[in-house]
């Protein structure tokens, strides 16, 4: 299938640019078994998907083994993992001995020599400014551990900081309709720099799908269930921290908006991919429809200028007090 194909900044390597995240193959999200996630993983690589994104915490290697298993008989494909959230988030976690190990066990997971790109899995915010990190990251690649590295940030300070280090290849951040604040400064600081952009949670946990509503019950291991208010880590990984009955509110908003033939799901992805400086958006999948449909944006025609002033004025009014000076 034709699908449009950036670059992944410094790694070189040419990707489409709807991905795939896979922390729903792994844990957090409610039981996906592993037919159901091989299903997901085929329906999105079969409608152009080539890029996979996981991490060596989601389900604590499970992600990545079914990954790896799928991948055997799929060349073409660049994975990326992340690590660093399998300990106690402390700066001095952050050592060349521990990365081997880290990388080490997801090579193995994957089933691969070299990594095709490893990135620091939202790490305590000092780590980003020390220098030794980086100097471990560029041992790394000498050792042909890992082909690349980057980083996944929570805020766009710590973006603008990895950006600045000569070895990072690309950045992972939350982008999307209730996330505009990386549109002002990490966005054109990252092309500047040649770095890529990896937008994460597109979709607002599932909130700019427009399937949910005031009587959805999410299950009892739903990230979304237990993480509402960041009792198990930073709470923006939850609805993009805003609070649950004003994203209600800001989608009912937003409906109006969805082009014909478009889902809210596939209209807010294009939101993102009309963004310049994206490299690839990687929405989840619990199935292999949402698969399928999530690539399908990539098809549809960019937004209108109108609908785009929509969108930040919607944020501006109700979302912007919530999250703009957080992240």
């Amino acid at each position: 299938m034709l699908v449009k194909q950036h670059t992944l900044g410094k790694t070189g390597k040419k990707i489409g640019v709807v991905g795939l995240g896979a922390w729903q193959l792994g844990a957090d999200w409610g039981e996906v078994g592993e037919d159901e996630a091989l299903s997901v993983l085929a329906a999105a690589v079969d409608a152009g998907t080539t890029f996979i994104d996981t991490a060596d915490v989601y389900g604590d290697g499970r992600s990545e083994r079914i990954i790896g298993q799928f991948a055997k008989d799929r060349p073409g494909l660049t994975v990326a993992t992340k690590m660093g959230r399998r300990v106690a988030q402390e700066p001095s976690a952050y050592t060349l001995d521990n990365f081997r190990a880290w990388t080490d066990r997801s090579r193995a997971n994957l089933g691969v020599d070299t990594l095709d790109l490893v990135q620091l899995h939202c790490p305590p915010t000092p780590v980003y400014s020390a220098g030794a990190v980086f100097d471990a990251l560029d041992t790394l690649v000498q050792e042909r551990r890992v082909a690349a590295y980057g980083v996944s940030v929570e805020t766009c300070e710590e973006a603008l900081t990895a950006i600045a280090r000569p070895g990072v290849a690309t950045v992972q951040i939350i982008l999307n309709a209730f996330r505009l604040k990386p549109l002002e400064r990490v966005l054109p600081a990252a092309a500047e720099a040649g770095v890529g952009v990896i937008a994460r949670v597109p979709l607002a946990s599932g909130l700019l799908s427009g399937k949910y509503n005031e009587s959805t019950v999410f299950a009892e291991d739903d990230h979304r269930t237990y993480n509402r208010h960041g009792e198990a880590f930073d709470v923006g990984e939850t609805f993009s921290g805003v609070d649950y009955a004003t994203g209600l509110a800001a989608v009912r908003r937003l409906a109006p908006l969805v082009p014909e033939g478009l889902t809210m799901a596939q209209f807010a992805l294009r939101w993102i991919l009309d963004q310049p400086g994206v490299s690839v958006v990687i929405p989840g999948a619990r199935n292999a429809a949402q698969a399928r449909a999530n690539a399908a944006a990539d098809a549809a025609a960019p937004l209108p200028e109108e609908s785009l002033r929509a969108v930040r004025e919607i944020y501006d009014e109700l979302i912007r007090p919530q999250v703009h000076d957080r992240w």
